[in-house]
């Protein structure tokens, strides 16, 4: 396996590492860093690291076979599970969790519900091409999960952080939030990239062939996905390296949750995906989907309803920033884990990510 990746592919752990490095060493030496790149911003998300997740999320898309879509929109075995998992198991396991481990922090425990409830739209389609999930399920889920993130987002806010927790006994909290800033997210985070990509296909489809776009374009725009992952993740540490080296055992705090919601939410959900039948790429698409949350929302909700300098938004910075490294690990996982799955009969048709 390792041999047929690219250089890049094969030691993009490292890279990881070092793009944090990097960006912690840029917020903590370069003064004011952190407040320029915050200044201008896009759905309330700094405008440099919105630029990043568009490029890192254009290639992915132009890979989709989107003539295959249908196949995935009839996988009742896939897209049921998918919608328990992201709109029932995972945001009342964040809550769970967040109640268990921050009773006494409750700005801490507030933000880390809103990054449950906002469930992934961006990053998670490159772990999911990373770890061989299947590109046209991932377009499938997401956009699935964007529809419902516009509908579902406040009201679920609402009974996380007001009814349940008053039916329990415990401290409520208020969110207000609109869903034209929740739909405005999802346009700019999902809408644009993925127009992007199935115009790319189609026009270079019609001009070129199939052939020469598999062969000829998607080699050379795929490392730009990477290029602008580890873009995003400089960014993302350079904005709150201060914060993140300055109060050290609060991140502790917030990420103990995390890391905990994210090897329960991975690992139940590949292993539901096995028990239901689903092949490897499938199971893999569905584990990542269910993992993943949309910080970028999470982020934006927690910056307009209790301001940049709370606790609510620090929870909200913390959760990408471990999900990053955890979520790398877990794409290692997920190719390792290729040899307890049977293969299909007649695998859908996809090309191996490790050529693409």
């Amino acid at each position: 396996m390792a041999g047929r990746l690219s250089f890049l592919d094969r030691y993009l752990a490292v890279w990881i590492l070092a793009a944090m490095a990097a960006g912690l060493g840029l917020g903590r030496l370069v003064p004011g860093l952190g407040d320029a790149l915050s200044k201008v911003t896009v759905t309330g998300v700094s405008l440099p690291i919105a630029l990043g997740l568009l490029m890192m999320m254009y290639p992915v898309l132009a890979k989709v076979r989107y003539d295959h879509l249908g196949t995935v929109t009839r996988d009742r075995r896939l897209i049921l599970p998918s919608l328990l998992l992201n709109w029932v198991v995972g945001p009342a396991l964040m809550f769970a969790l967040a109640w268990l481990f921050l009773p006494d922090l409750p700005a801490y425990r507030t933000g880390l519900i809103i990054v449950g409830l906002a469930r992934c739209i961006a990053m998670v389609i490159i772990w999911n091409d990373l770890a061989g999930g299947h590109r046209e399920a991932a377009a499938v889920l997401v956009a699935l999960n964007s529809v419902f993130q516009v509908i579902a987002f406040s009201a679920l806010g609402w009974f996380y952080l007001s009814v349940l927790p008053g039916r329990l006994g415990l401290e409520q909290t208020g969110l207000d939030v609109s869903v034209w800033e929740i739909g405005r997210s999802v346009l700019v985070f999902l809408g644009i990239p993925l127009a992007a990509g199935y115009l790319t296909r189609r026009i270079g489809e019609k001009t070129k062939g199939r052939a020469w776009y598999e062969s000829t374009l998607i080699p050379r725009i795929g490392p730009f996905a990477l290029y602008g992952l580890l873009f995003t993740v400089v960014v993302l540490f350079a904005l709150q390296g201060d914060a993140l080296t300055s109060r050290p055992l609060d991140v502790v705090r917030i990420a103990s949750p995390l890391l905990v919601y994210f090897a329960l939410m991975w690992a139940g959900s590949m292993a539901l995906g096995r028990a239901v039948g689903l092949d490897h790429p499938r199971a893999t698409t569905l584990a990542f989907t269910a993992a993943g949350n949309n910080f970028e929302l999470a982020i934006a909700v927690a910056v307009a309803t209790f301001g940049a300098s709370s606790g609510q938004a620090l929870a909200g910075v913390v959760g990408p920033l471990i999900e990053v490294p955890v979520l790398i690990g877990l794409v290692h996982v997920a190719l390792y884990a290729r040899r307890y799955f049977t293969t299909p009969a007649h695998p859908a048709p996809q090309e191996d990510p490790a050529h693409a």
